[in-house]
């Protein structure tokens, strides 16, 4: 077989039709969805690019998070994940799929919304791991709102407390703990580079949170810890499903990128690997667009 027998059209990689509709009541399980994502549990091969190192990763039951995960862990790397309680199923099928390759996942649920419970995820994290030298925030929260009036006061601050504090609190209690040549890897949007009508505070908490990554980048200079920022564009996982997009958008989820389909997971998780890893040592205070080519529009 030749190396072009196994190349294929990016459009045409995974799933490019109408996905069936569906709605879950936020956060919504993966486990439930139809088709499945796909976050490289049976196609990422890992190559010791993270030995020895020690991650936590927000939101990483499930998505993106849970893709960086499996990558994480093939990579050499201890893993551990935050999660919701009601999130627990899709967390146990992880820990499940990493036990039956010899890799323990710590798992710390709670709610980020809380400062407090942010703090102590980092500081259960770095006690579990024995240190802790990458960190994921990738957890957020998306609801999606046809008129302005919908979005309530309770919608924002929640919007607000999970894509933008949580990130900051982490941030907080993290960098006393991290050694120089650690890194961040922050999950932003491509809602940074083409706002959405439909969804006016999750747009504006994924700018937000963009911005502070950049700043903390320059923070953290002196330190020498990397920050980085992944922007990916429509994405398979359980924020479209459990209100992230209107009910009558789900099956063409995807459908107005240049390569008319929808990200899965798996799609993302090389580029948390490269960002964390010591190949990107001369890069930081950058955002990385995984948009299908909706960032060049």
């Amino acid at each position: 077989m030749t190396q072009n027998d196994t190349l294929i059209h990016p459009g045409q990689k995974y799933h490019s039709g109408e996905f069936p509709m569906q709605k879950q009541e936020a956060p919504g399980l993966q486990s439930r969805m139809k088709p499945v994502p796909d976050c490289g549990e049976k196609s990422y091969q890992g190559h010791g690019r993270l030995a020895g190192r020690k991650a936590l990763i927000t939101g990483g039951d499930s998505g993106i998070g849970r893709a960086v995960a499996i990558a994480f862990a093939r990579e050499g790397a201890q893993v551990a994940i935050n999660y919701l309680t009601e999130e627990q199923p899709d967390a146990d099928s992880l820990a499940s799929l990493l036990r039956d390759e010899g890799k323990e996942l710590t798992m710390l649920p709670g709610d980020l919304r809380e400062a407090q419970t942010c703090r102590r995820i980092v500081e259960e994290a770095h006690r579990a791991l024995g240190g802790l030298d990458i960190l994921v925030l990738n957890a957020g929260v998306q609801q999606a709102a046809t008129d302005i009036t919908e979005i309530t006061e309770e919608q924002v601050e929640r919007t607000f407390r999970v894509n933008v504090y949580a990130p900051l609190f982490m941030a907080q209690a993290a960098v006393p703990l991290l050694p120089s040549g650690a890194s961040i890897v922050i999950t932003a949007s491509a809602e940074y580079y083409t706002p959405n009508k439909l969804l006016l505070d999750y747009a504006a908490s994924k700018s937000a949170v963009t911005a502070f990554g950049v700043a903390l980048s320059k923070y953290l200079l002196e330190k020498g810890v990397r920050v980085n920022s992944v922007c990916p564009g429509p994405t398979w996982t359980p924020l479209e499903v459990s209100g992230g997009n209107p009910d009558e958008d789900i099956p063409r989820h995807g459908v107005d990128t240049p390569l008319n389909r929808a990200a899965q997971p798996a799609e993302m998780a090389g580029i948390y690997v490269f960002l964390a890893s010591d190949e990107a040592s001369y890069i930081t205070g950058e955002i990385y667009g995984i948009t299908g080519g909706l960032s060049g529009k």
